[in-house]
C-alpha cells in the first residue's frame, strides 16, 4: 500500500506539470489588434461627424453603452437631462401624452377647454435601436428630450 501512495504523490507524474502561458507568448511581437494612432483616428472621426459643433456631452444608452448622441445641450435646471435634434441608434415609438397633462373624460366642458387652450403637445417615446431601452421622448418640433442616458465627456 505505501507503494501506491508514494506513485500517487509523486511529482513526476505527467498530470502534475504544469505549463505557464507566459512561456508560450512570444513577447517580441506586438499584438495585431493594436494600433498607437487610434486615439487620433477615433478623435478625427467624431470631429468630423459633429461638424465643428461642440457638445455638452456624448449621450449613450444606460443598458447597452450604445453611442446615442454625440451633440446635444444639458438642460438648464435639471441637469441629468439633455436634449438633442441629431441623434444615431434611436428608435421612435407610440404617442404618449404630455407629462403633467391630464386625460379628460367625455363631459360637457371638455369641447370647450380644449377649443380655449388649442392642441396638447404630444411626446413620442425613444428607445435604444440596439436594446430596446427607453432612453427619453421627441416632441413635435422633432427635438429629442433625454431622460434616461449615460453622459460622457464630449
Amino acid at each position: 500500500m505505501n507503494e501506491k501512495n508514494e506513485a500517487e504523490n509523486s511529482p513526476n507524474r505527467d498530470s502534475e506539470q504544469i505549463v505557464s502561458d507566459d512561456e508560450e507568448i512570444d513577447y517580441s511581437t506586438k499584438p495585431e489588434f493594436y494600433d498607437p494612432k487610434l486615439d487620433e483616428k477615433n478623435e478625427s472621426w467624431a470631429e468630423k461627424q459633429r461638424g465643428g459643433r461642440t457638445s455638452d456631452a456624448v449621450l449613450s444608452c444606460p443598458a447597452c453603452f450604445t453611442t446615442l448622441s454625440m451633440d446635444c445641450q444639458r438642460h438648464d435646471k435639471y441637469v441629468t437631462q439633455y436634449r438633442a435634434i441629431f441623434v444615431v441608434n434611436c428608435r421612435i415609438e407610440e404617442e404618449v401624452p404630455k407629462p403633467g397633462s391630464r386625460r379628460k373624460r367625455n363631459t360637457r366642458n371638455s369641447q370647450a377647454e380644449t377649443n380655449q387652450t388649442g392642441a396638447a403637445e404630444t411626446f413620442k417615446h425613444v428607445c435604444c435601436a440596439v436594446c430596446s431601452t427607453d432612453v427619453g421622448v421627441i416632441d413635435e418640433d422633432e427635438i429629442y428630450h433625454f431622460l434616461n442616458v449615460i453622459p460622457s465627456e464630449a
